[in-house]
């Protein structure tokens, strides 16, 4: 496979096999991150589960504590009081059955979480075989459905990330962008394995970390010594 000229003398850089400590590690994902833009700083963390059984998923939502770097675009299904509150939250678009219209006959997708109330499910779930491809299917488990759509909003506008297991075992998660520094990425490098630490499954038998890799959108992966788990 050929590679730009950037990327293999990121390779170069350091020691691919080895695994560094936290903050070295950061720094190094830093320093490979050599494109022109912003570009973002991304965890992947693959633990000893098995996707295929319901009692060893792991699954879970955080405000990092620096957020991601990327304005999430929200809609918001709802009526009344709650669509009120939702917009005064700052929601990027509010409706509720004229916008699953607009999803289903224009295949319209301008944004990146849909929020909705209970009593909207209903109708959302009407459209579900073309949110649930996108991962845009709202999920009490992720917070997105619920009654306090004001608080929802906020936290997807804060930085709230969710983080699942894919069919691999592996968890892929955005941390922030490069031009965080150092010591923020390593707060929510922190913030996040702390909390998939705790999503341990009482099923999971045997070592539950796996590996922890650090990576920029264009650099190569840097390994993590990461042994709390």
């Amino acid at each position: 496979m050929k590679v730009g000229k950037k990327y293999a003398e990121s390779v170069k850089s350091y020691e691919h096999s080895k695994a560094y400590d936290t903050a070295e590690a950061v720094n190094i994902t830093l320093n490979t991150a050599k494109a022109k833009f912003d570009e973002t700083i991304e965890l992947h963390v693959r633990l000893g589960v098995d996707p295929r059984q319901a009692d060893q998923q792991v699954r879970g939502v955080l405000v990092l504590p620096n957020g991601t770097g990327k304005s999430k675009k929200v809609l918001v299904i709802a009526k009344g009081e709650r669509a009120d509150a939702a917009k005064a939250a700052g929601a990027d678009i509010v409706g509720a059955e004229e916008m699953i219209q607009k999803i289903q006959q224009e295949n319209w997708f301008d944004f990146d979480v849909m929020i909705t109330t209970p009593d909207m499910m209903g109708v959302v779930g009407r459209i579900g075989r073309l949110l649930g491809p996108k991962g845009l299917m709202p999920n009490p488990k992720s917070g997105t459905v619920t009654m306090d759509v004001a608080k929802a909003v906020a936290e997807v506008k804060a930085g709230k990330v969710e983080y699942r297991l894919d069919k691999t075992a592996i968890i892929h998660c955005p941390i922030g962008k490069k031009s965080f520094g150092a010591e923020k990425i390593a707060e929510n490098f922190n913030a996040l394995m702390d909390a998939i630490v705790k999503a341990k499954p009482a099923a999971a038998k045997g070592q539950y970390i796996k590996s922890v890799t650090l990576t920029s959108t264009m650099g190569p992966g840097v390994r993590v010594n990461y042994n709390k788990g």
